[in-house]
């Protein structure tokens, strides 16, 4: 299936009761366990907004993304100089911030059914477009803490580490710089 096959066979829409969660196995128990049971919480707390990918003709969910803001800091640099030289390497003759403006990609799964499908790049690219294309509001990066699993996905999808404080953890926060796309 193409991206243009699957964009127009699935709708992207907010969380809703309208739909059966408990169907959505991504194989992951924590992954499936935000969709179960947290993902309410998250939204009615407005810490997180969490997106369905359903498909137009089953109205099954076949993948999720949840959202929320974030912040690149100097606190995310072991020191000041190695944050100079991260806002030197993105930000040529601009007002130095202490920091610029994220959007965070708290979970992102995609049901086993659908899985090896490009589905994953797509949502990335989706959640890029909201923010380039759309502008909802300001925001220069996309960050994730992407499980180690799932590393080589973001690599693959131009994500890069934001430092190497994490290299030894469960998780690496890693970022995509929307800039690149315009």
């Amino acid at each position: 299936m193409t991206r243009e096959e699957f964009s127009s066979s699935v709708a992207v829409l907010p969380l809703s009761d309208s739909f059966d969660l408990n169907e959505f196995d991504c194989g992951d128990e924590d992954l499936n366990d935000f969709l179960h049971n947290e993902s309410r919480l998250y939204e009615d707390a407005l810490i997180a907004a969490t997106y369905l990918v359903v498909s137009l003709s089953t109205r099954k969910v076949l993948a999720y993304f949840s959202l929320a803001n974030d912040k690149i800091s100097l606190s995310d640099f072991e020191s000041k100089t190695e944050f100079n030289r991260f806002r030197k390497q993105k930000f040529v003759n601009e007002k130095r911030l202490r920091s610029y403006p994220a959007l965070k990609i708290g979970r992102l799964a995609i049901d086993k059914s659908m899985r090896n499908q490009s589905i994953g790049t797509y949502l990335l690219e989706y959640v890029s477009s909201m923010m380039v294309d759309e502008r909802k509001s300001g925001c220069r990066f996309v960050t994730v803490d992407a499980y180690v699993d799932a590393i080589p996905f973001y690599i693959k999808n131009d994500y890069q580490f934001l430092n190497n404080d994490d290299e030894d953890k469960n998780t690496r926060v890693m970022y995509f710089d929307l800039v690149s796309l315009l």
